[in-house]
């Protein structure tokens, strides 16, 4: 059959007001209703509300001392009803061990600084080269606690008379400041001289010496001097004392 011009116009502006891809889309969509169905309940028990696993992880981690059994005595004394099966899912699926073995790990140096903290303080020496290849000694303590380092001050020539007048005003200022220290952290360079320990030891503060060649033991005035030489001390030229 033939049409004319306008005929043609006709039909191919009629024919292009569906695309082949508008149908495919129609033909996909009736397919997805066709295979559409209500999904049956699941079975079994309702998951466990977050905030209540957030709860049995902390009371894990704060009381190294008890097991499935006291966590699930102690969140029933709260008002939660979970079992004693529950509890000990959720400490297996995030790693926590039993109590045994969270007690043990309870037991390391890093457990013990966070409970007596704020009653250490460690001091130690560290040396700066000025630009004439002069040696300059810093001493400065910190408080394991809060992290706050007290500046002593640096010299050329660190004399048992320079070192315990340094322990002399420490001493003042953490009596200023309220501070109950009980315990100092050293090691064992003989620039520390005796008079030092007695100037702490009148104030009540034990001394510990740490073991030879053993930086580790000081581990947090030893991280210190790396923060101070790697931002600041390994940028600048010390010219001389009054500089550093």
């Amino acid at each position: 059959m033939e049409f004319g011009r306008g005929s043609k116009a006709k039909l191919n502006q009629t024919l292009l007001l569906f695309k082949p891809d508008t149908v495919l889309n129609w033909h996909r969509h009736l397919v997805r209703r066709k295979w559409t169905f209500s999904q049956a309940p699941k079975n079994g028990r309702p998951a466990i509300d977050q905030e209540l696993q957030q709860l049995v992880l902390q009371l894990a981690k704060e009381n190294t001392i008890w097991g499935y059994g006291k966590i699930h005595g102690e969140l029933l004394k709260l008002g939660f009803k979970i079992s004693q099966s529950t509890v000990c899912n959720i400490l297996r699926q995030h790693r926590i061990p039993p109590a045994p073995q969270r007690t043990k790990q309870g037991g390391s140096w890093s457990a013990l600084l966070k409970h007596y903290g704020t009653q250490l303080l460690a001091c130690d020496f560290f040396t700066v080269e000025t630009v004439r290849l002069k040696t300059l000694y810093s001493l400065f303590s910190i408080e394991v606690g809060t992290r706050r380092v007290h500046f002593a001050d640096c010299t050329a020539h660190p004399t048992a008379e320079w070192v315990t007048q340094q322990a002399r005003q420490l001493t003042w200022k953490l009596q200023g400041e309220q501070k109950q220290v009980k315990f100092l952290i050293r090691d064992r360079d003989a620039k520390f001289p005796p008079s030092f320990d007695r100037v702490f030891v009148d104030e009540g503060i034990r001394i510990l010496r740490t073991p030879y060649r053993t930086p580790v033991a000081n581990a947090y005035a030893e991280r210190w001097i790396r923060s101070v030489r790697e931002e600041a001390l390994d940028r600048l030229l010390i010219i001389n004392q009054a500089h550093l």
